[in-house]
């Protein structure tokens, strides 16, 4: 099987699992809090990794750039809290295409923390991209929905962790990097998870395990597969979790994203991808 096939296989595939995952975590949240969903989804994930480093439990705690390490995982856990709230409290498309906006946040944040030269036409492009956030949020209409400003601002954090795993990379290993996320996510999430924690049914619990699986494993497929495929070409298949994410919206709450959801995807989408592909372009 071409190299090109096999990363869009399981580029798709990890789609897939992503979006599931989201379901999950919007189905878990009319009674749980997204705090306590995101604790277990990083425990899970978490106790699948440690096998890794079975030969050397302490590995992960042997590097220098500690503190880098738990600052990511800072990073990362507000991202996801904010995600998971959005996808609580948005509809799920609208939520995913929010997710989708941190190649915009990467503009401003690449100038402020790493002083990077960003030309007029990629400022101008993040600018249309937050646009469509705004179309999305209509802050000055009786249409507002704070919770639209919260997924976006997830997607800042997670731009602010991309960076810092930029960082990580030149000295780390991946499964140091993947290690430390989920093991700061775990202990960062617990403390606002004990608030308002719930006792899961076992049921619950039963879906709130599938839901770490699915977020580990898919998140090891998208990976995988953009390091086997062209990852320029295989990028619309990572966005069309916005697609799938309707399509289940649709069939298992009977959500329609309406005329000004899908502006705002449009730009926020259009303008990350192009951001995305320039990014590519540049690296090579």
């Amino acid at each position: 099987m071409p190299p090109f096939v096999r990363g869009a296989i399981l580029v798709s595939m990890g789609a897939i699992a992503l979006t599931l995952m989201a379901l999950l975590v919007k189905f878990l949240g009319k009674r749980l809090s997204p705090f306590e969903v995101q604790f277990f989804r990083s425990l899970v994930g978490l106790a699948i990794l440690l096998p890794l480093f079975r030969h050397a439990p302490l590995e992960p705690f042997r590097t220098p750039k500690l503190r880098l390490h738990m600052l990511r995982g800072f990073l990362g856990a507000a991202a996801n809290a904010f995600l998971f709230w959005s996808i609580t409290h948005l509809l799920l498309a609208d939520a995913m295409a929010l997710q989708f906006s941190r190649p915009l946040w990467t503009i401003p944040l690449a100038m402020l923390l790493l002083g990077e030269a960003v030309g007029m036409r990629r400022a101008a492009i993040a600018c249309v991209g937050f646009c469509g956030i705004l179309i999305y949020a209509r802050p000055f209409t009786s249409g507002f929905d704070i919770n639209v400003l919260i997924g976006a601002t997830g997607a800042l954090f997670g731009a602010a962790a991309i960076i810092t795993v930029k960082k990580l990379t030149e000295t780390e290993s991946t499964k140091v990097i993947v290690f430390h996320f989920a093991f700061w996510n775990v202990l960062f999430v617990a403390i606002p998870a004990w608030f308002v924690w719930l006792t899961p049914t076992p049921w619950e619990l039963f879906w709130l395990i599938v839901t770490g699986i699915l977020g580990i494993v898919g998140q090891g497929w998208l990976t995988h597969g953009f390091k086997t495929g062209d990852a320029s070409a295989l990028i619309p298949l990572d966005y069309a979790r916005i697609v799938y994410g309707a399509l289940l919206g649709y069939l298992f709450f009977g959500e329609l994203p309406g005329l000004w959801s899908y502006v705002g995807m449009a730009l926020i989408v259009g303008a990350s991808i192009y951001l995305v592909l320039t990014e590519k372009r540049k690296a090579k």
